[in-house]
């Protein structure tokens, strides 16, 4: 992230669902907790890119001590009004930004992919953030997954890891793969315990918000998604890794 972004007018584009999927809110946040809770610590945790507080309203059923730094105050104060004073916001970038402390557990999902400087970011995470026996749980879309691949095939976009129009307005800049997310990771300095994938996904997010307002979906349906997610982490909606420090 750099000051010369305007991090409202990113966050403007999420409105009226123009990037913004219920997918994303109710089923990916859902599983993504699942797969984060056996690991988290006990203690402070710091969630970096909180957007309006959406998945921070899920950590709060699990985590205490819970301080957000978001670069737009727009979504800050959107987030306030849901969650209040239950968490500490930070109104800053992560380049710049000064925190008082280190973390247990620090949460960066789908943002590293917004980030000009992600690898400076993973290092100040690493040399600044984590306590000693914290984690970082990092949370990517997938560059490989089906729904992407297909839409190669379809001539839709020119490769899996391609940048679409509606990802750049909302502030991409990159599409990772595992294998480079791990390098953006060891760059930074950080150790990976744990890799996975969250939700087989072979349909777009827009075709799923559709699917998900009929009865075709079933309960269990969605539950044979995640766990065959967990066995094929390449083909999922978002990939994962739980890292420590280096």
């Amino acid at each position: 992230m750099t000051s010369q972004r305007d991090y409202n007018l990113e966050l403007s584009d999420a409105d009226g669902h123009k990037y913004a999927y219920n997918f994303d809110l109710d089923v990916m946040h859902p599983f993504m907790l699942r797969s984060f809770e056996p690991l988290f610590n006990q203690g402070s945790t710091l969630e970096l890119g909180s957007f309006r507080g959406d998945f921070t309203k899920r950590l709060l059923n699990h985590l205490e001590d819970i301080t957000c730094v978001e670069a737009s105050d727009m979504a800050i104060a959107d987030a306030r009004k849901v969650l209040g004073d239950r968490v500490r916001y930070v109104h800053g970038l992560f380049e710049t930004v000064q925190l008082p402390g280190r973390y247990d557990n620090i949460i960066l999902t789908h943002v590293l992919e917004h980030l000009d400087d992600p690898v400076g970011v993973l290092r100040r995470i690493n040399d600044e953030w984590l306590s000693d026996k914290g984690r970082l749980f990092l949370v990517c879309p997938n560059a490989n997954a089906p729904s992407r691949q297909i839409a190669v095939k379809m001539g839709l976009i020119s490769h899996n890891s391609a940048i679409t129009p509606a990802e750049a307005a909302h502030g991409h800049r990159n599409t990772y793969t595992l294998d480079t997310l791990e390098r953006e990771v060891a760059g930074g300095g950080l150790r990976v315990v744990h890799r996975s994938g969250i939700f087989f996904k072979a349909l777009a997010n827009f075709q799923w918000d559709r699917l998900l307002q009929t009865d075709i979906i079933s309960k269990e349906y969605l539950e044979g998604c995640f766990a065959l997610g967990q066995i094929y982490p390449d083909l999922c909606s978002s990939i994962y890794l739980v890292c420590e420090k280096g």
